[in-house]
């Protein structure tokens, strides 16, 4: 491992690290780049493509309307972590705030199902790349072989940059959600255009069910089965997830008490949006189309008998670009989560994780684990056939479990919570945790889907691992001895870090 300094913002002053000089990473981060931090994790590029295939088998073209609801659903998820954001702005996320709020036990409990969340969606949107896409666009045969090397090659990229530079990371994630963003308006306006023009936009296709049966269409479904409907709500719950790991970086965002909530919710906004221009554009386009609903990359099917092979071809670097960028954004977030568990004395090998690089003032040692753990949950889902789809599920199913239980943990606390340093929910408070409520609740039971056993069988798994560690910290320490740092204490920390040493050129 790394050559470095140890001695965390330890929870004990007489812990293991006491007497360590104290590690911090520079705040340097501004707002575009907490945003597109936000906006390169939820990544509407990525989610859409991988997902829209599924919906159209599940649900048909009508699914695309589930969008907007999921949209609301989200959005109130993300006014609630803001609103936590705000209060305990710290490396960590729901970790961090259900250990000050709840306490130790259960905080470790949400950080264990949130590192679990980031390993698998890491190779959930890398195996993307190598599994539809680049067979697509350089017209060769995709196999579970060479699937997993070319994945495994993305996520070793990924790490290393990470681990070099966290300035780099941000720069070249910036720039490819820049690219994101304009080409993405740019291809929507194409379709909407260039389909008007040559008469290949057809609308009422948008609510047709496609080889759906339309009786029992919008029925919940039974005891083991989720209804058309109700499964099309996976594609907004698939892709509108991550805006939190702005959150995960509060330590090196300057003024992240405002910065952070008010960048979450405008990515939630903008990607809503434009995501569901985009979706209906497509599917107003697929109308008229052959064969998209048995091609194994429809959004591309379409982009290319509208706009041509050409844009067909740069659609796909887009979305190779866009999701790119979306596991560096998962890469970065997660080696933070480790970071501030280990510096905590709560992961697994804390001693060796919880160290800052002296050359690289990086969490070096947490980078090269994450990528570690990736590598080996992609060895394990990538011998099945079916591999994309479990862990597109997997990576689902836990978004949902970790904003539930954060949400639930701020309606019972709301009333005792820190003060507010820059955002809060005010009178919209109960509408917002009621929105938010509802919808997690629908989002979870959707997961009582017989096709959904294999991601419920590794959310098992890992918690029956995270379990055993837990109970061996608790027997070892006691209860008392998981004791976070008080609140106080961290906000000094926190100040100290932004007297210190910055870099010559911070990042926007």
């Amino acid at each position: 491992m790394a050559d470095t300094d140890t001695g965390p913002e330890g929870p004990r002053a007489d812990g293991p690290g006491a007497g360590e000089p104290e590690q911090h990473m520079a705040r340097e981060l501004g707002w575009y780049a907490s945003f597109s931090v936000a906006f390169g994790f939820v990544s509407i590029a990525t989610g859409i493509f991988t997902t829209y295939g599924s919906v159209l088998a599940s649900s048909g073209p009508r699914g695309i309307w589930a969008w907007p609801i999921s949209v609301i659903g989200q959005l109130s998820i993300a006014l609630v972590f803001g609103a936590l954001a705000a209060r305990i702005p710290i490396s960590g996320y729901s970790y961090q705030w259900v250990s000050r709020i709840v306490g130790p036990v259960w905080g470790w409990i949400m950080g264990w199902i949130s590192f679990a969340f980031l390993g698998v969606v890491l190779v959930a949107v890398d195996y993307t790349i190598a599994s539809t896409i680049l067979p697509e666009l350089f017209r060769y045969v995709g196999t579970t072989q060479n699937a997993w090397v070319i994945t495994a090659g993305v996520v070793l990229l990924q790490s290393v940059l990470v681990a070099a530079s966290t300035r780099t990371t941000h720069r070249v994630n910036n720039t490819a959600v820049t690219v994101q963003l304009v080409g993405m308006i740019a291809l929507t306006v194409l379709l909407f255009a260039v389909g008007a023009f040559t008469g290949k936009l057809d609308f009422a296709h948008l609510f047709d069910t496609g080889s759906v049966p339309e009786n029992g269409y919008y029925a919940l479904g039974g005891a083991t089965h989720a209804g058309p409907f109700a499964l099309a709500f996976l594609l907004g719950a698939f892709t509108i997830v991550g805006f939190e790991s702005a959150a995960n970086l509060a330590e090196e965002t300057k003024n992240p008490a405002r910065v952070i909530p008010k960048a979450m919710v405008q990515a939630v906004l903008s990607l809503g949006v434009l995501g569901f221009l985009f979706l209906v554009a497509v599917t107003a386009a697929a109308g008229r189309i052959d064969g998209v609903g048995a091609s194994a990359t429809p959004v591309a099917t379409v982009i290319t008998a509208v706009l041509g092979s050409v844009v067909g071809k740069i659609l796909l670097v887009l979305v190779v670009v866009s999701i790119f960028s979306c596991g560096l954004v998962i890469t970065l977030s997660g080696t933070r989560l480790v970071y501030a568990m280990s510096r905590d004395e709560r992961f697994p090998g804390w001693q060796l994780l919880k160290r800052i690089d002296r050359r690289t003032a990086t969490p070096l040692n947490a980078s090269v684990f994450m990528m570690l753990i990736a590598q080996i949950i992609l060895a394990v889902f990538s011998r099945s056939t079916d591999a994309l789809f479990q862990l597109f599920s997997a990576g689902t199913l836990l978004p949902a479990l970790i904003y539930a239980g954060t949400v639930a943990m701020y309606a019972a606390k709301r009333r005792s919570l820190p003060a507010s340093q820059g955002f809060s929910l005010g009178r919209w408070e109960i509408p917002v945790l009621v929105v938010a409520a509802v919808w997690l609740v629908y989002e979870l039971l959707i997961f009582r889907d017989a096709s959904f056993r294999a991601p419920w069988t590794y959310v098992l798994v890992l918690f029956a691992i995270g379990a055993v560690y837990v109970a061996g910290l608790l027997v070892r320490r006691g209860r008392d001895g998981l004791t976070m740092p008080d609140m106080a204490d961290v906000d000094r920390a926190l100040d100290t870090a932004d007297t210190g040493p910055k870099p010559a050129d911070a990042t926007a």
